[in-house]
């Protein structure tokens, strides 16, 4: 059974940075995408990047391009959003996500679809 950590949340100035972590484990991940969304509250959960374990191609949410990078290693099965230039909109639940694409070296990199998800991690952003 997959499961997913999260860790690296808290609370920062405008303008400052995180990096939120992911183990992943219980898998074999070299086919999967690993995904970050996030919720705050009263909205809908969105999708803020992803990326595939095999070629690292990555994609990313218009609202977070150029300030949020995702990365991943594979020797340790763990996955990182690196986040830059925080805003308080960025304020939310931020959860890691995992999806077997059964391929290797995939086209496109989803940004839904994931079946298997973390518990969580509070980002709080103050202005």
């Amino acid at each position: 059974q997959v499961q997913l950590a999260e860790s690296g949340g808290g609370l920062v100035q405008a303008g400052g940075s995180l990096r939120l972590s992911c183990a992943a484990s219980g898998g074999t991940f070299s086919t999967y995408a690993m995904g970050w969304f996030r919720q705050a509250p009263g909205k809908e959960r969105e999708f803020v990047a992803a990326i595939n374990w095999s070629g690292g191609r990555t994609t990313y949410a218009n609202s977070v391009k150029g300030r949020f990078t995702i990365s991943g290693d594979n020797a340790k099965n763990t996955v990182y959003l690196q986040m830059n230039s925080l805003k308080p909109e960025d304020t939310a639940a931020y959860y890691c996500a995992a999806k077997n694409l059964g391929i290797i070296l995939p086209l496109a990199t989803p940004t839904n679809g994931y079946n298997y998800w973390g518990q969580g991690i509070q980002v709080t952003v103050s202005s």
